[in-house]
């Protein structure tokens, strides 16, 4: 296993290449080794017919937070399972996802992640959950944050 040299400016730029991950506004707010937490404002566009933030849209922050954890510790990685377990509406004015790895091996990542909903200043825990993730390969993760540098 190779940790990214600088996992944050990494982490970054590929959150940049994700067309999706922009789409919903999502921000990388910290990554080291092992760690990420990322961040999405409220949007009227990802709400739920009840107005919180679709359950699609919690698990992607959940897969997302996680995979960026995973890929500071062994480089790039694809999801191949994930569970989520919402505990309450997620209603806030900013979501806040922070995953850690539990164990990494040469072919699997095992995380976890915790999602907060932030209304002020207050947190509020919406949801759970846990990602599997294969190794891809850590030279194919480099090339692309090559490309993906401004």
């Amino acid at each position: 296993m190779n940790p990214l040299p600088d996992p944050l400016a990494q982490i970054r730029a590929i959150n940049r290449t994700a067309a999706f991950n922009q789409w919903c506004g999502i921000e990388v707010v910290s990554a080291e080794a092992g760690k990420a937490e990322i961040a999405m404002p409220w949007k009227m566009e990802a709400g739920q017919y009840s107005g919180f933030l679709h359950a699609g849209l919690v698990g992607a922050l959940i897969d997302t937070a996680c995979g960026f954890a995973a890929a500071t510790v062994v480089g790039r990685v694809l999801a191949s399972h994930y569970s989520v377990n919402c505990l309450r509406p997620a209603i806030g004015e900013r979501f806040i996802a922070r995953a850690h790895v539990v164990k990494a091996g040469q072919s699997q990542v095992f995380t976890t992640c915790e999602l907060v909903a932030v209304t002020g200043s207050a947190e509020k825990l919406v949801a759970t959950g846990e990602t599997l993730l294969s190794v891809v390969g850590h030279d194919a993760q480099r090339a692309q944050v090559d490309v993906a540098a401004p």
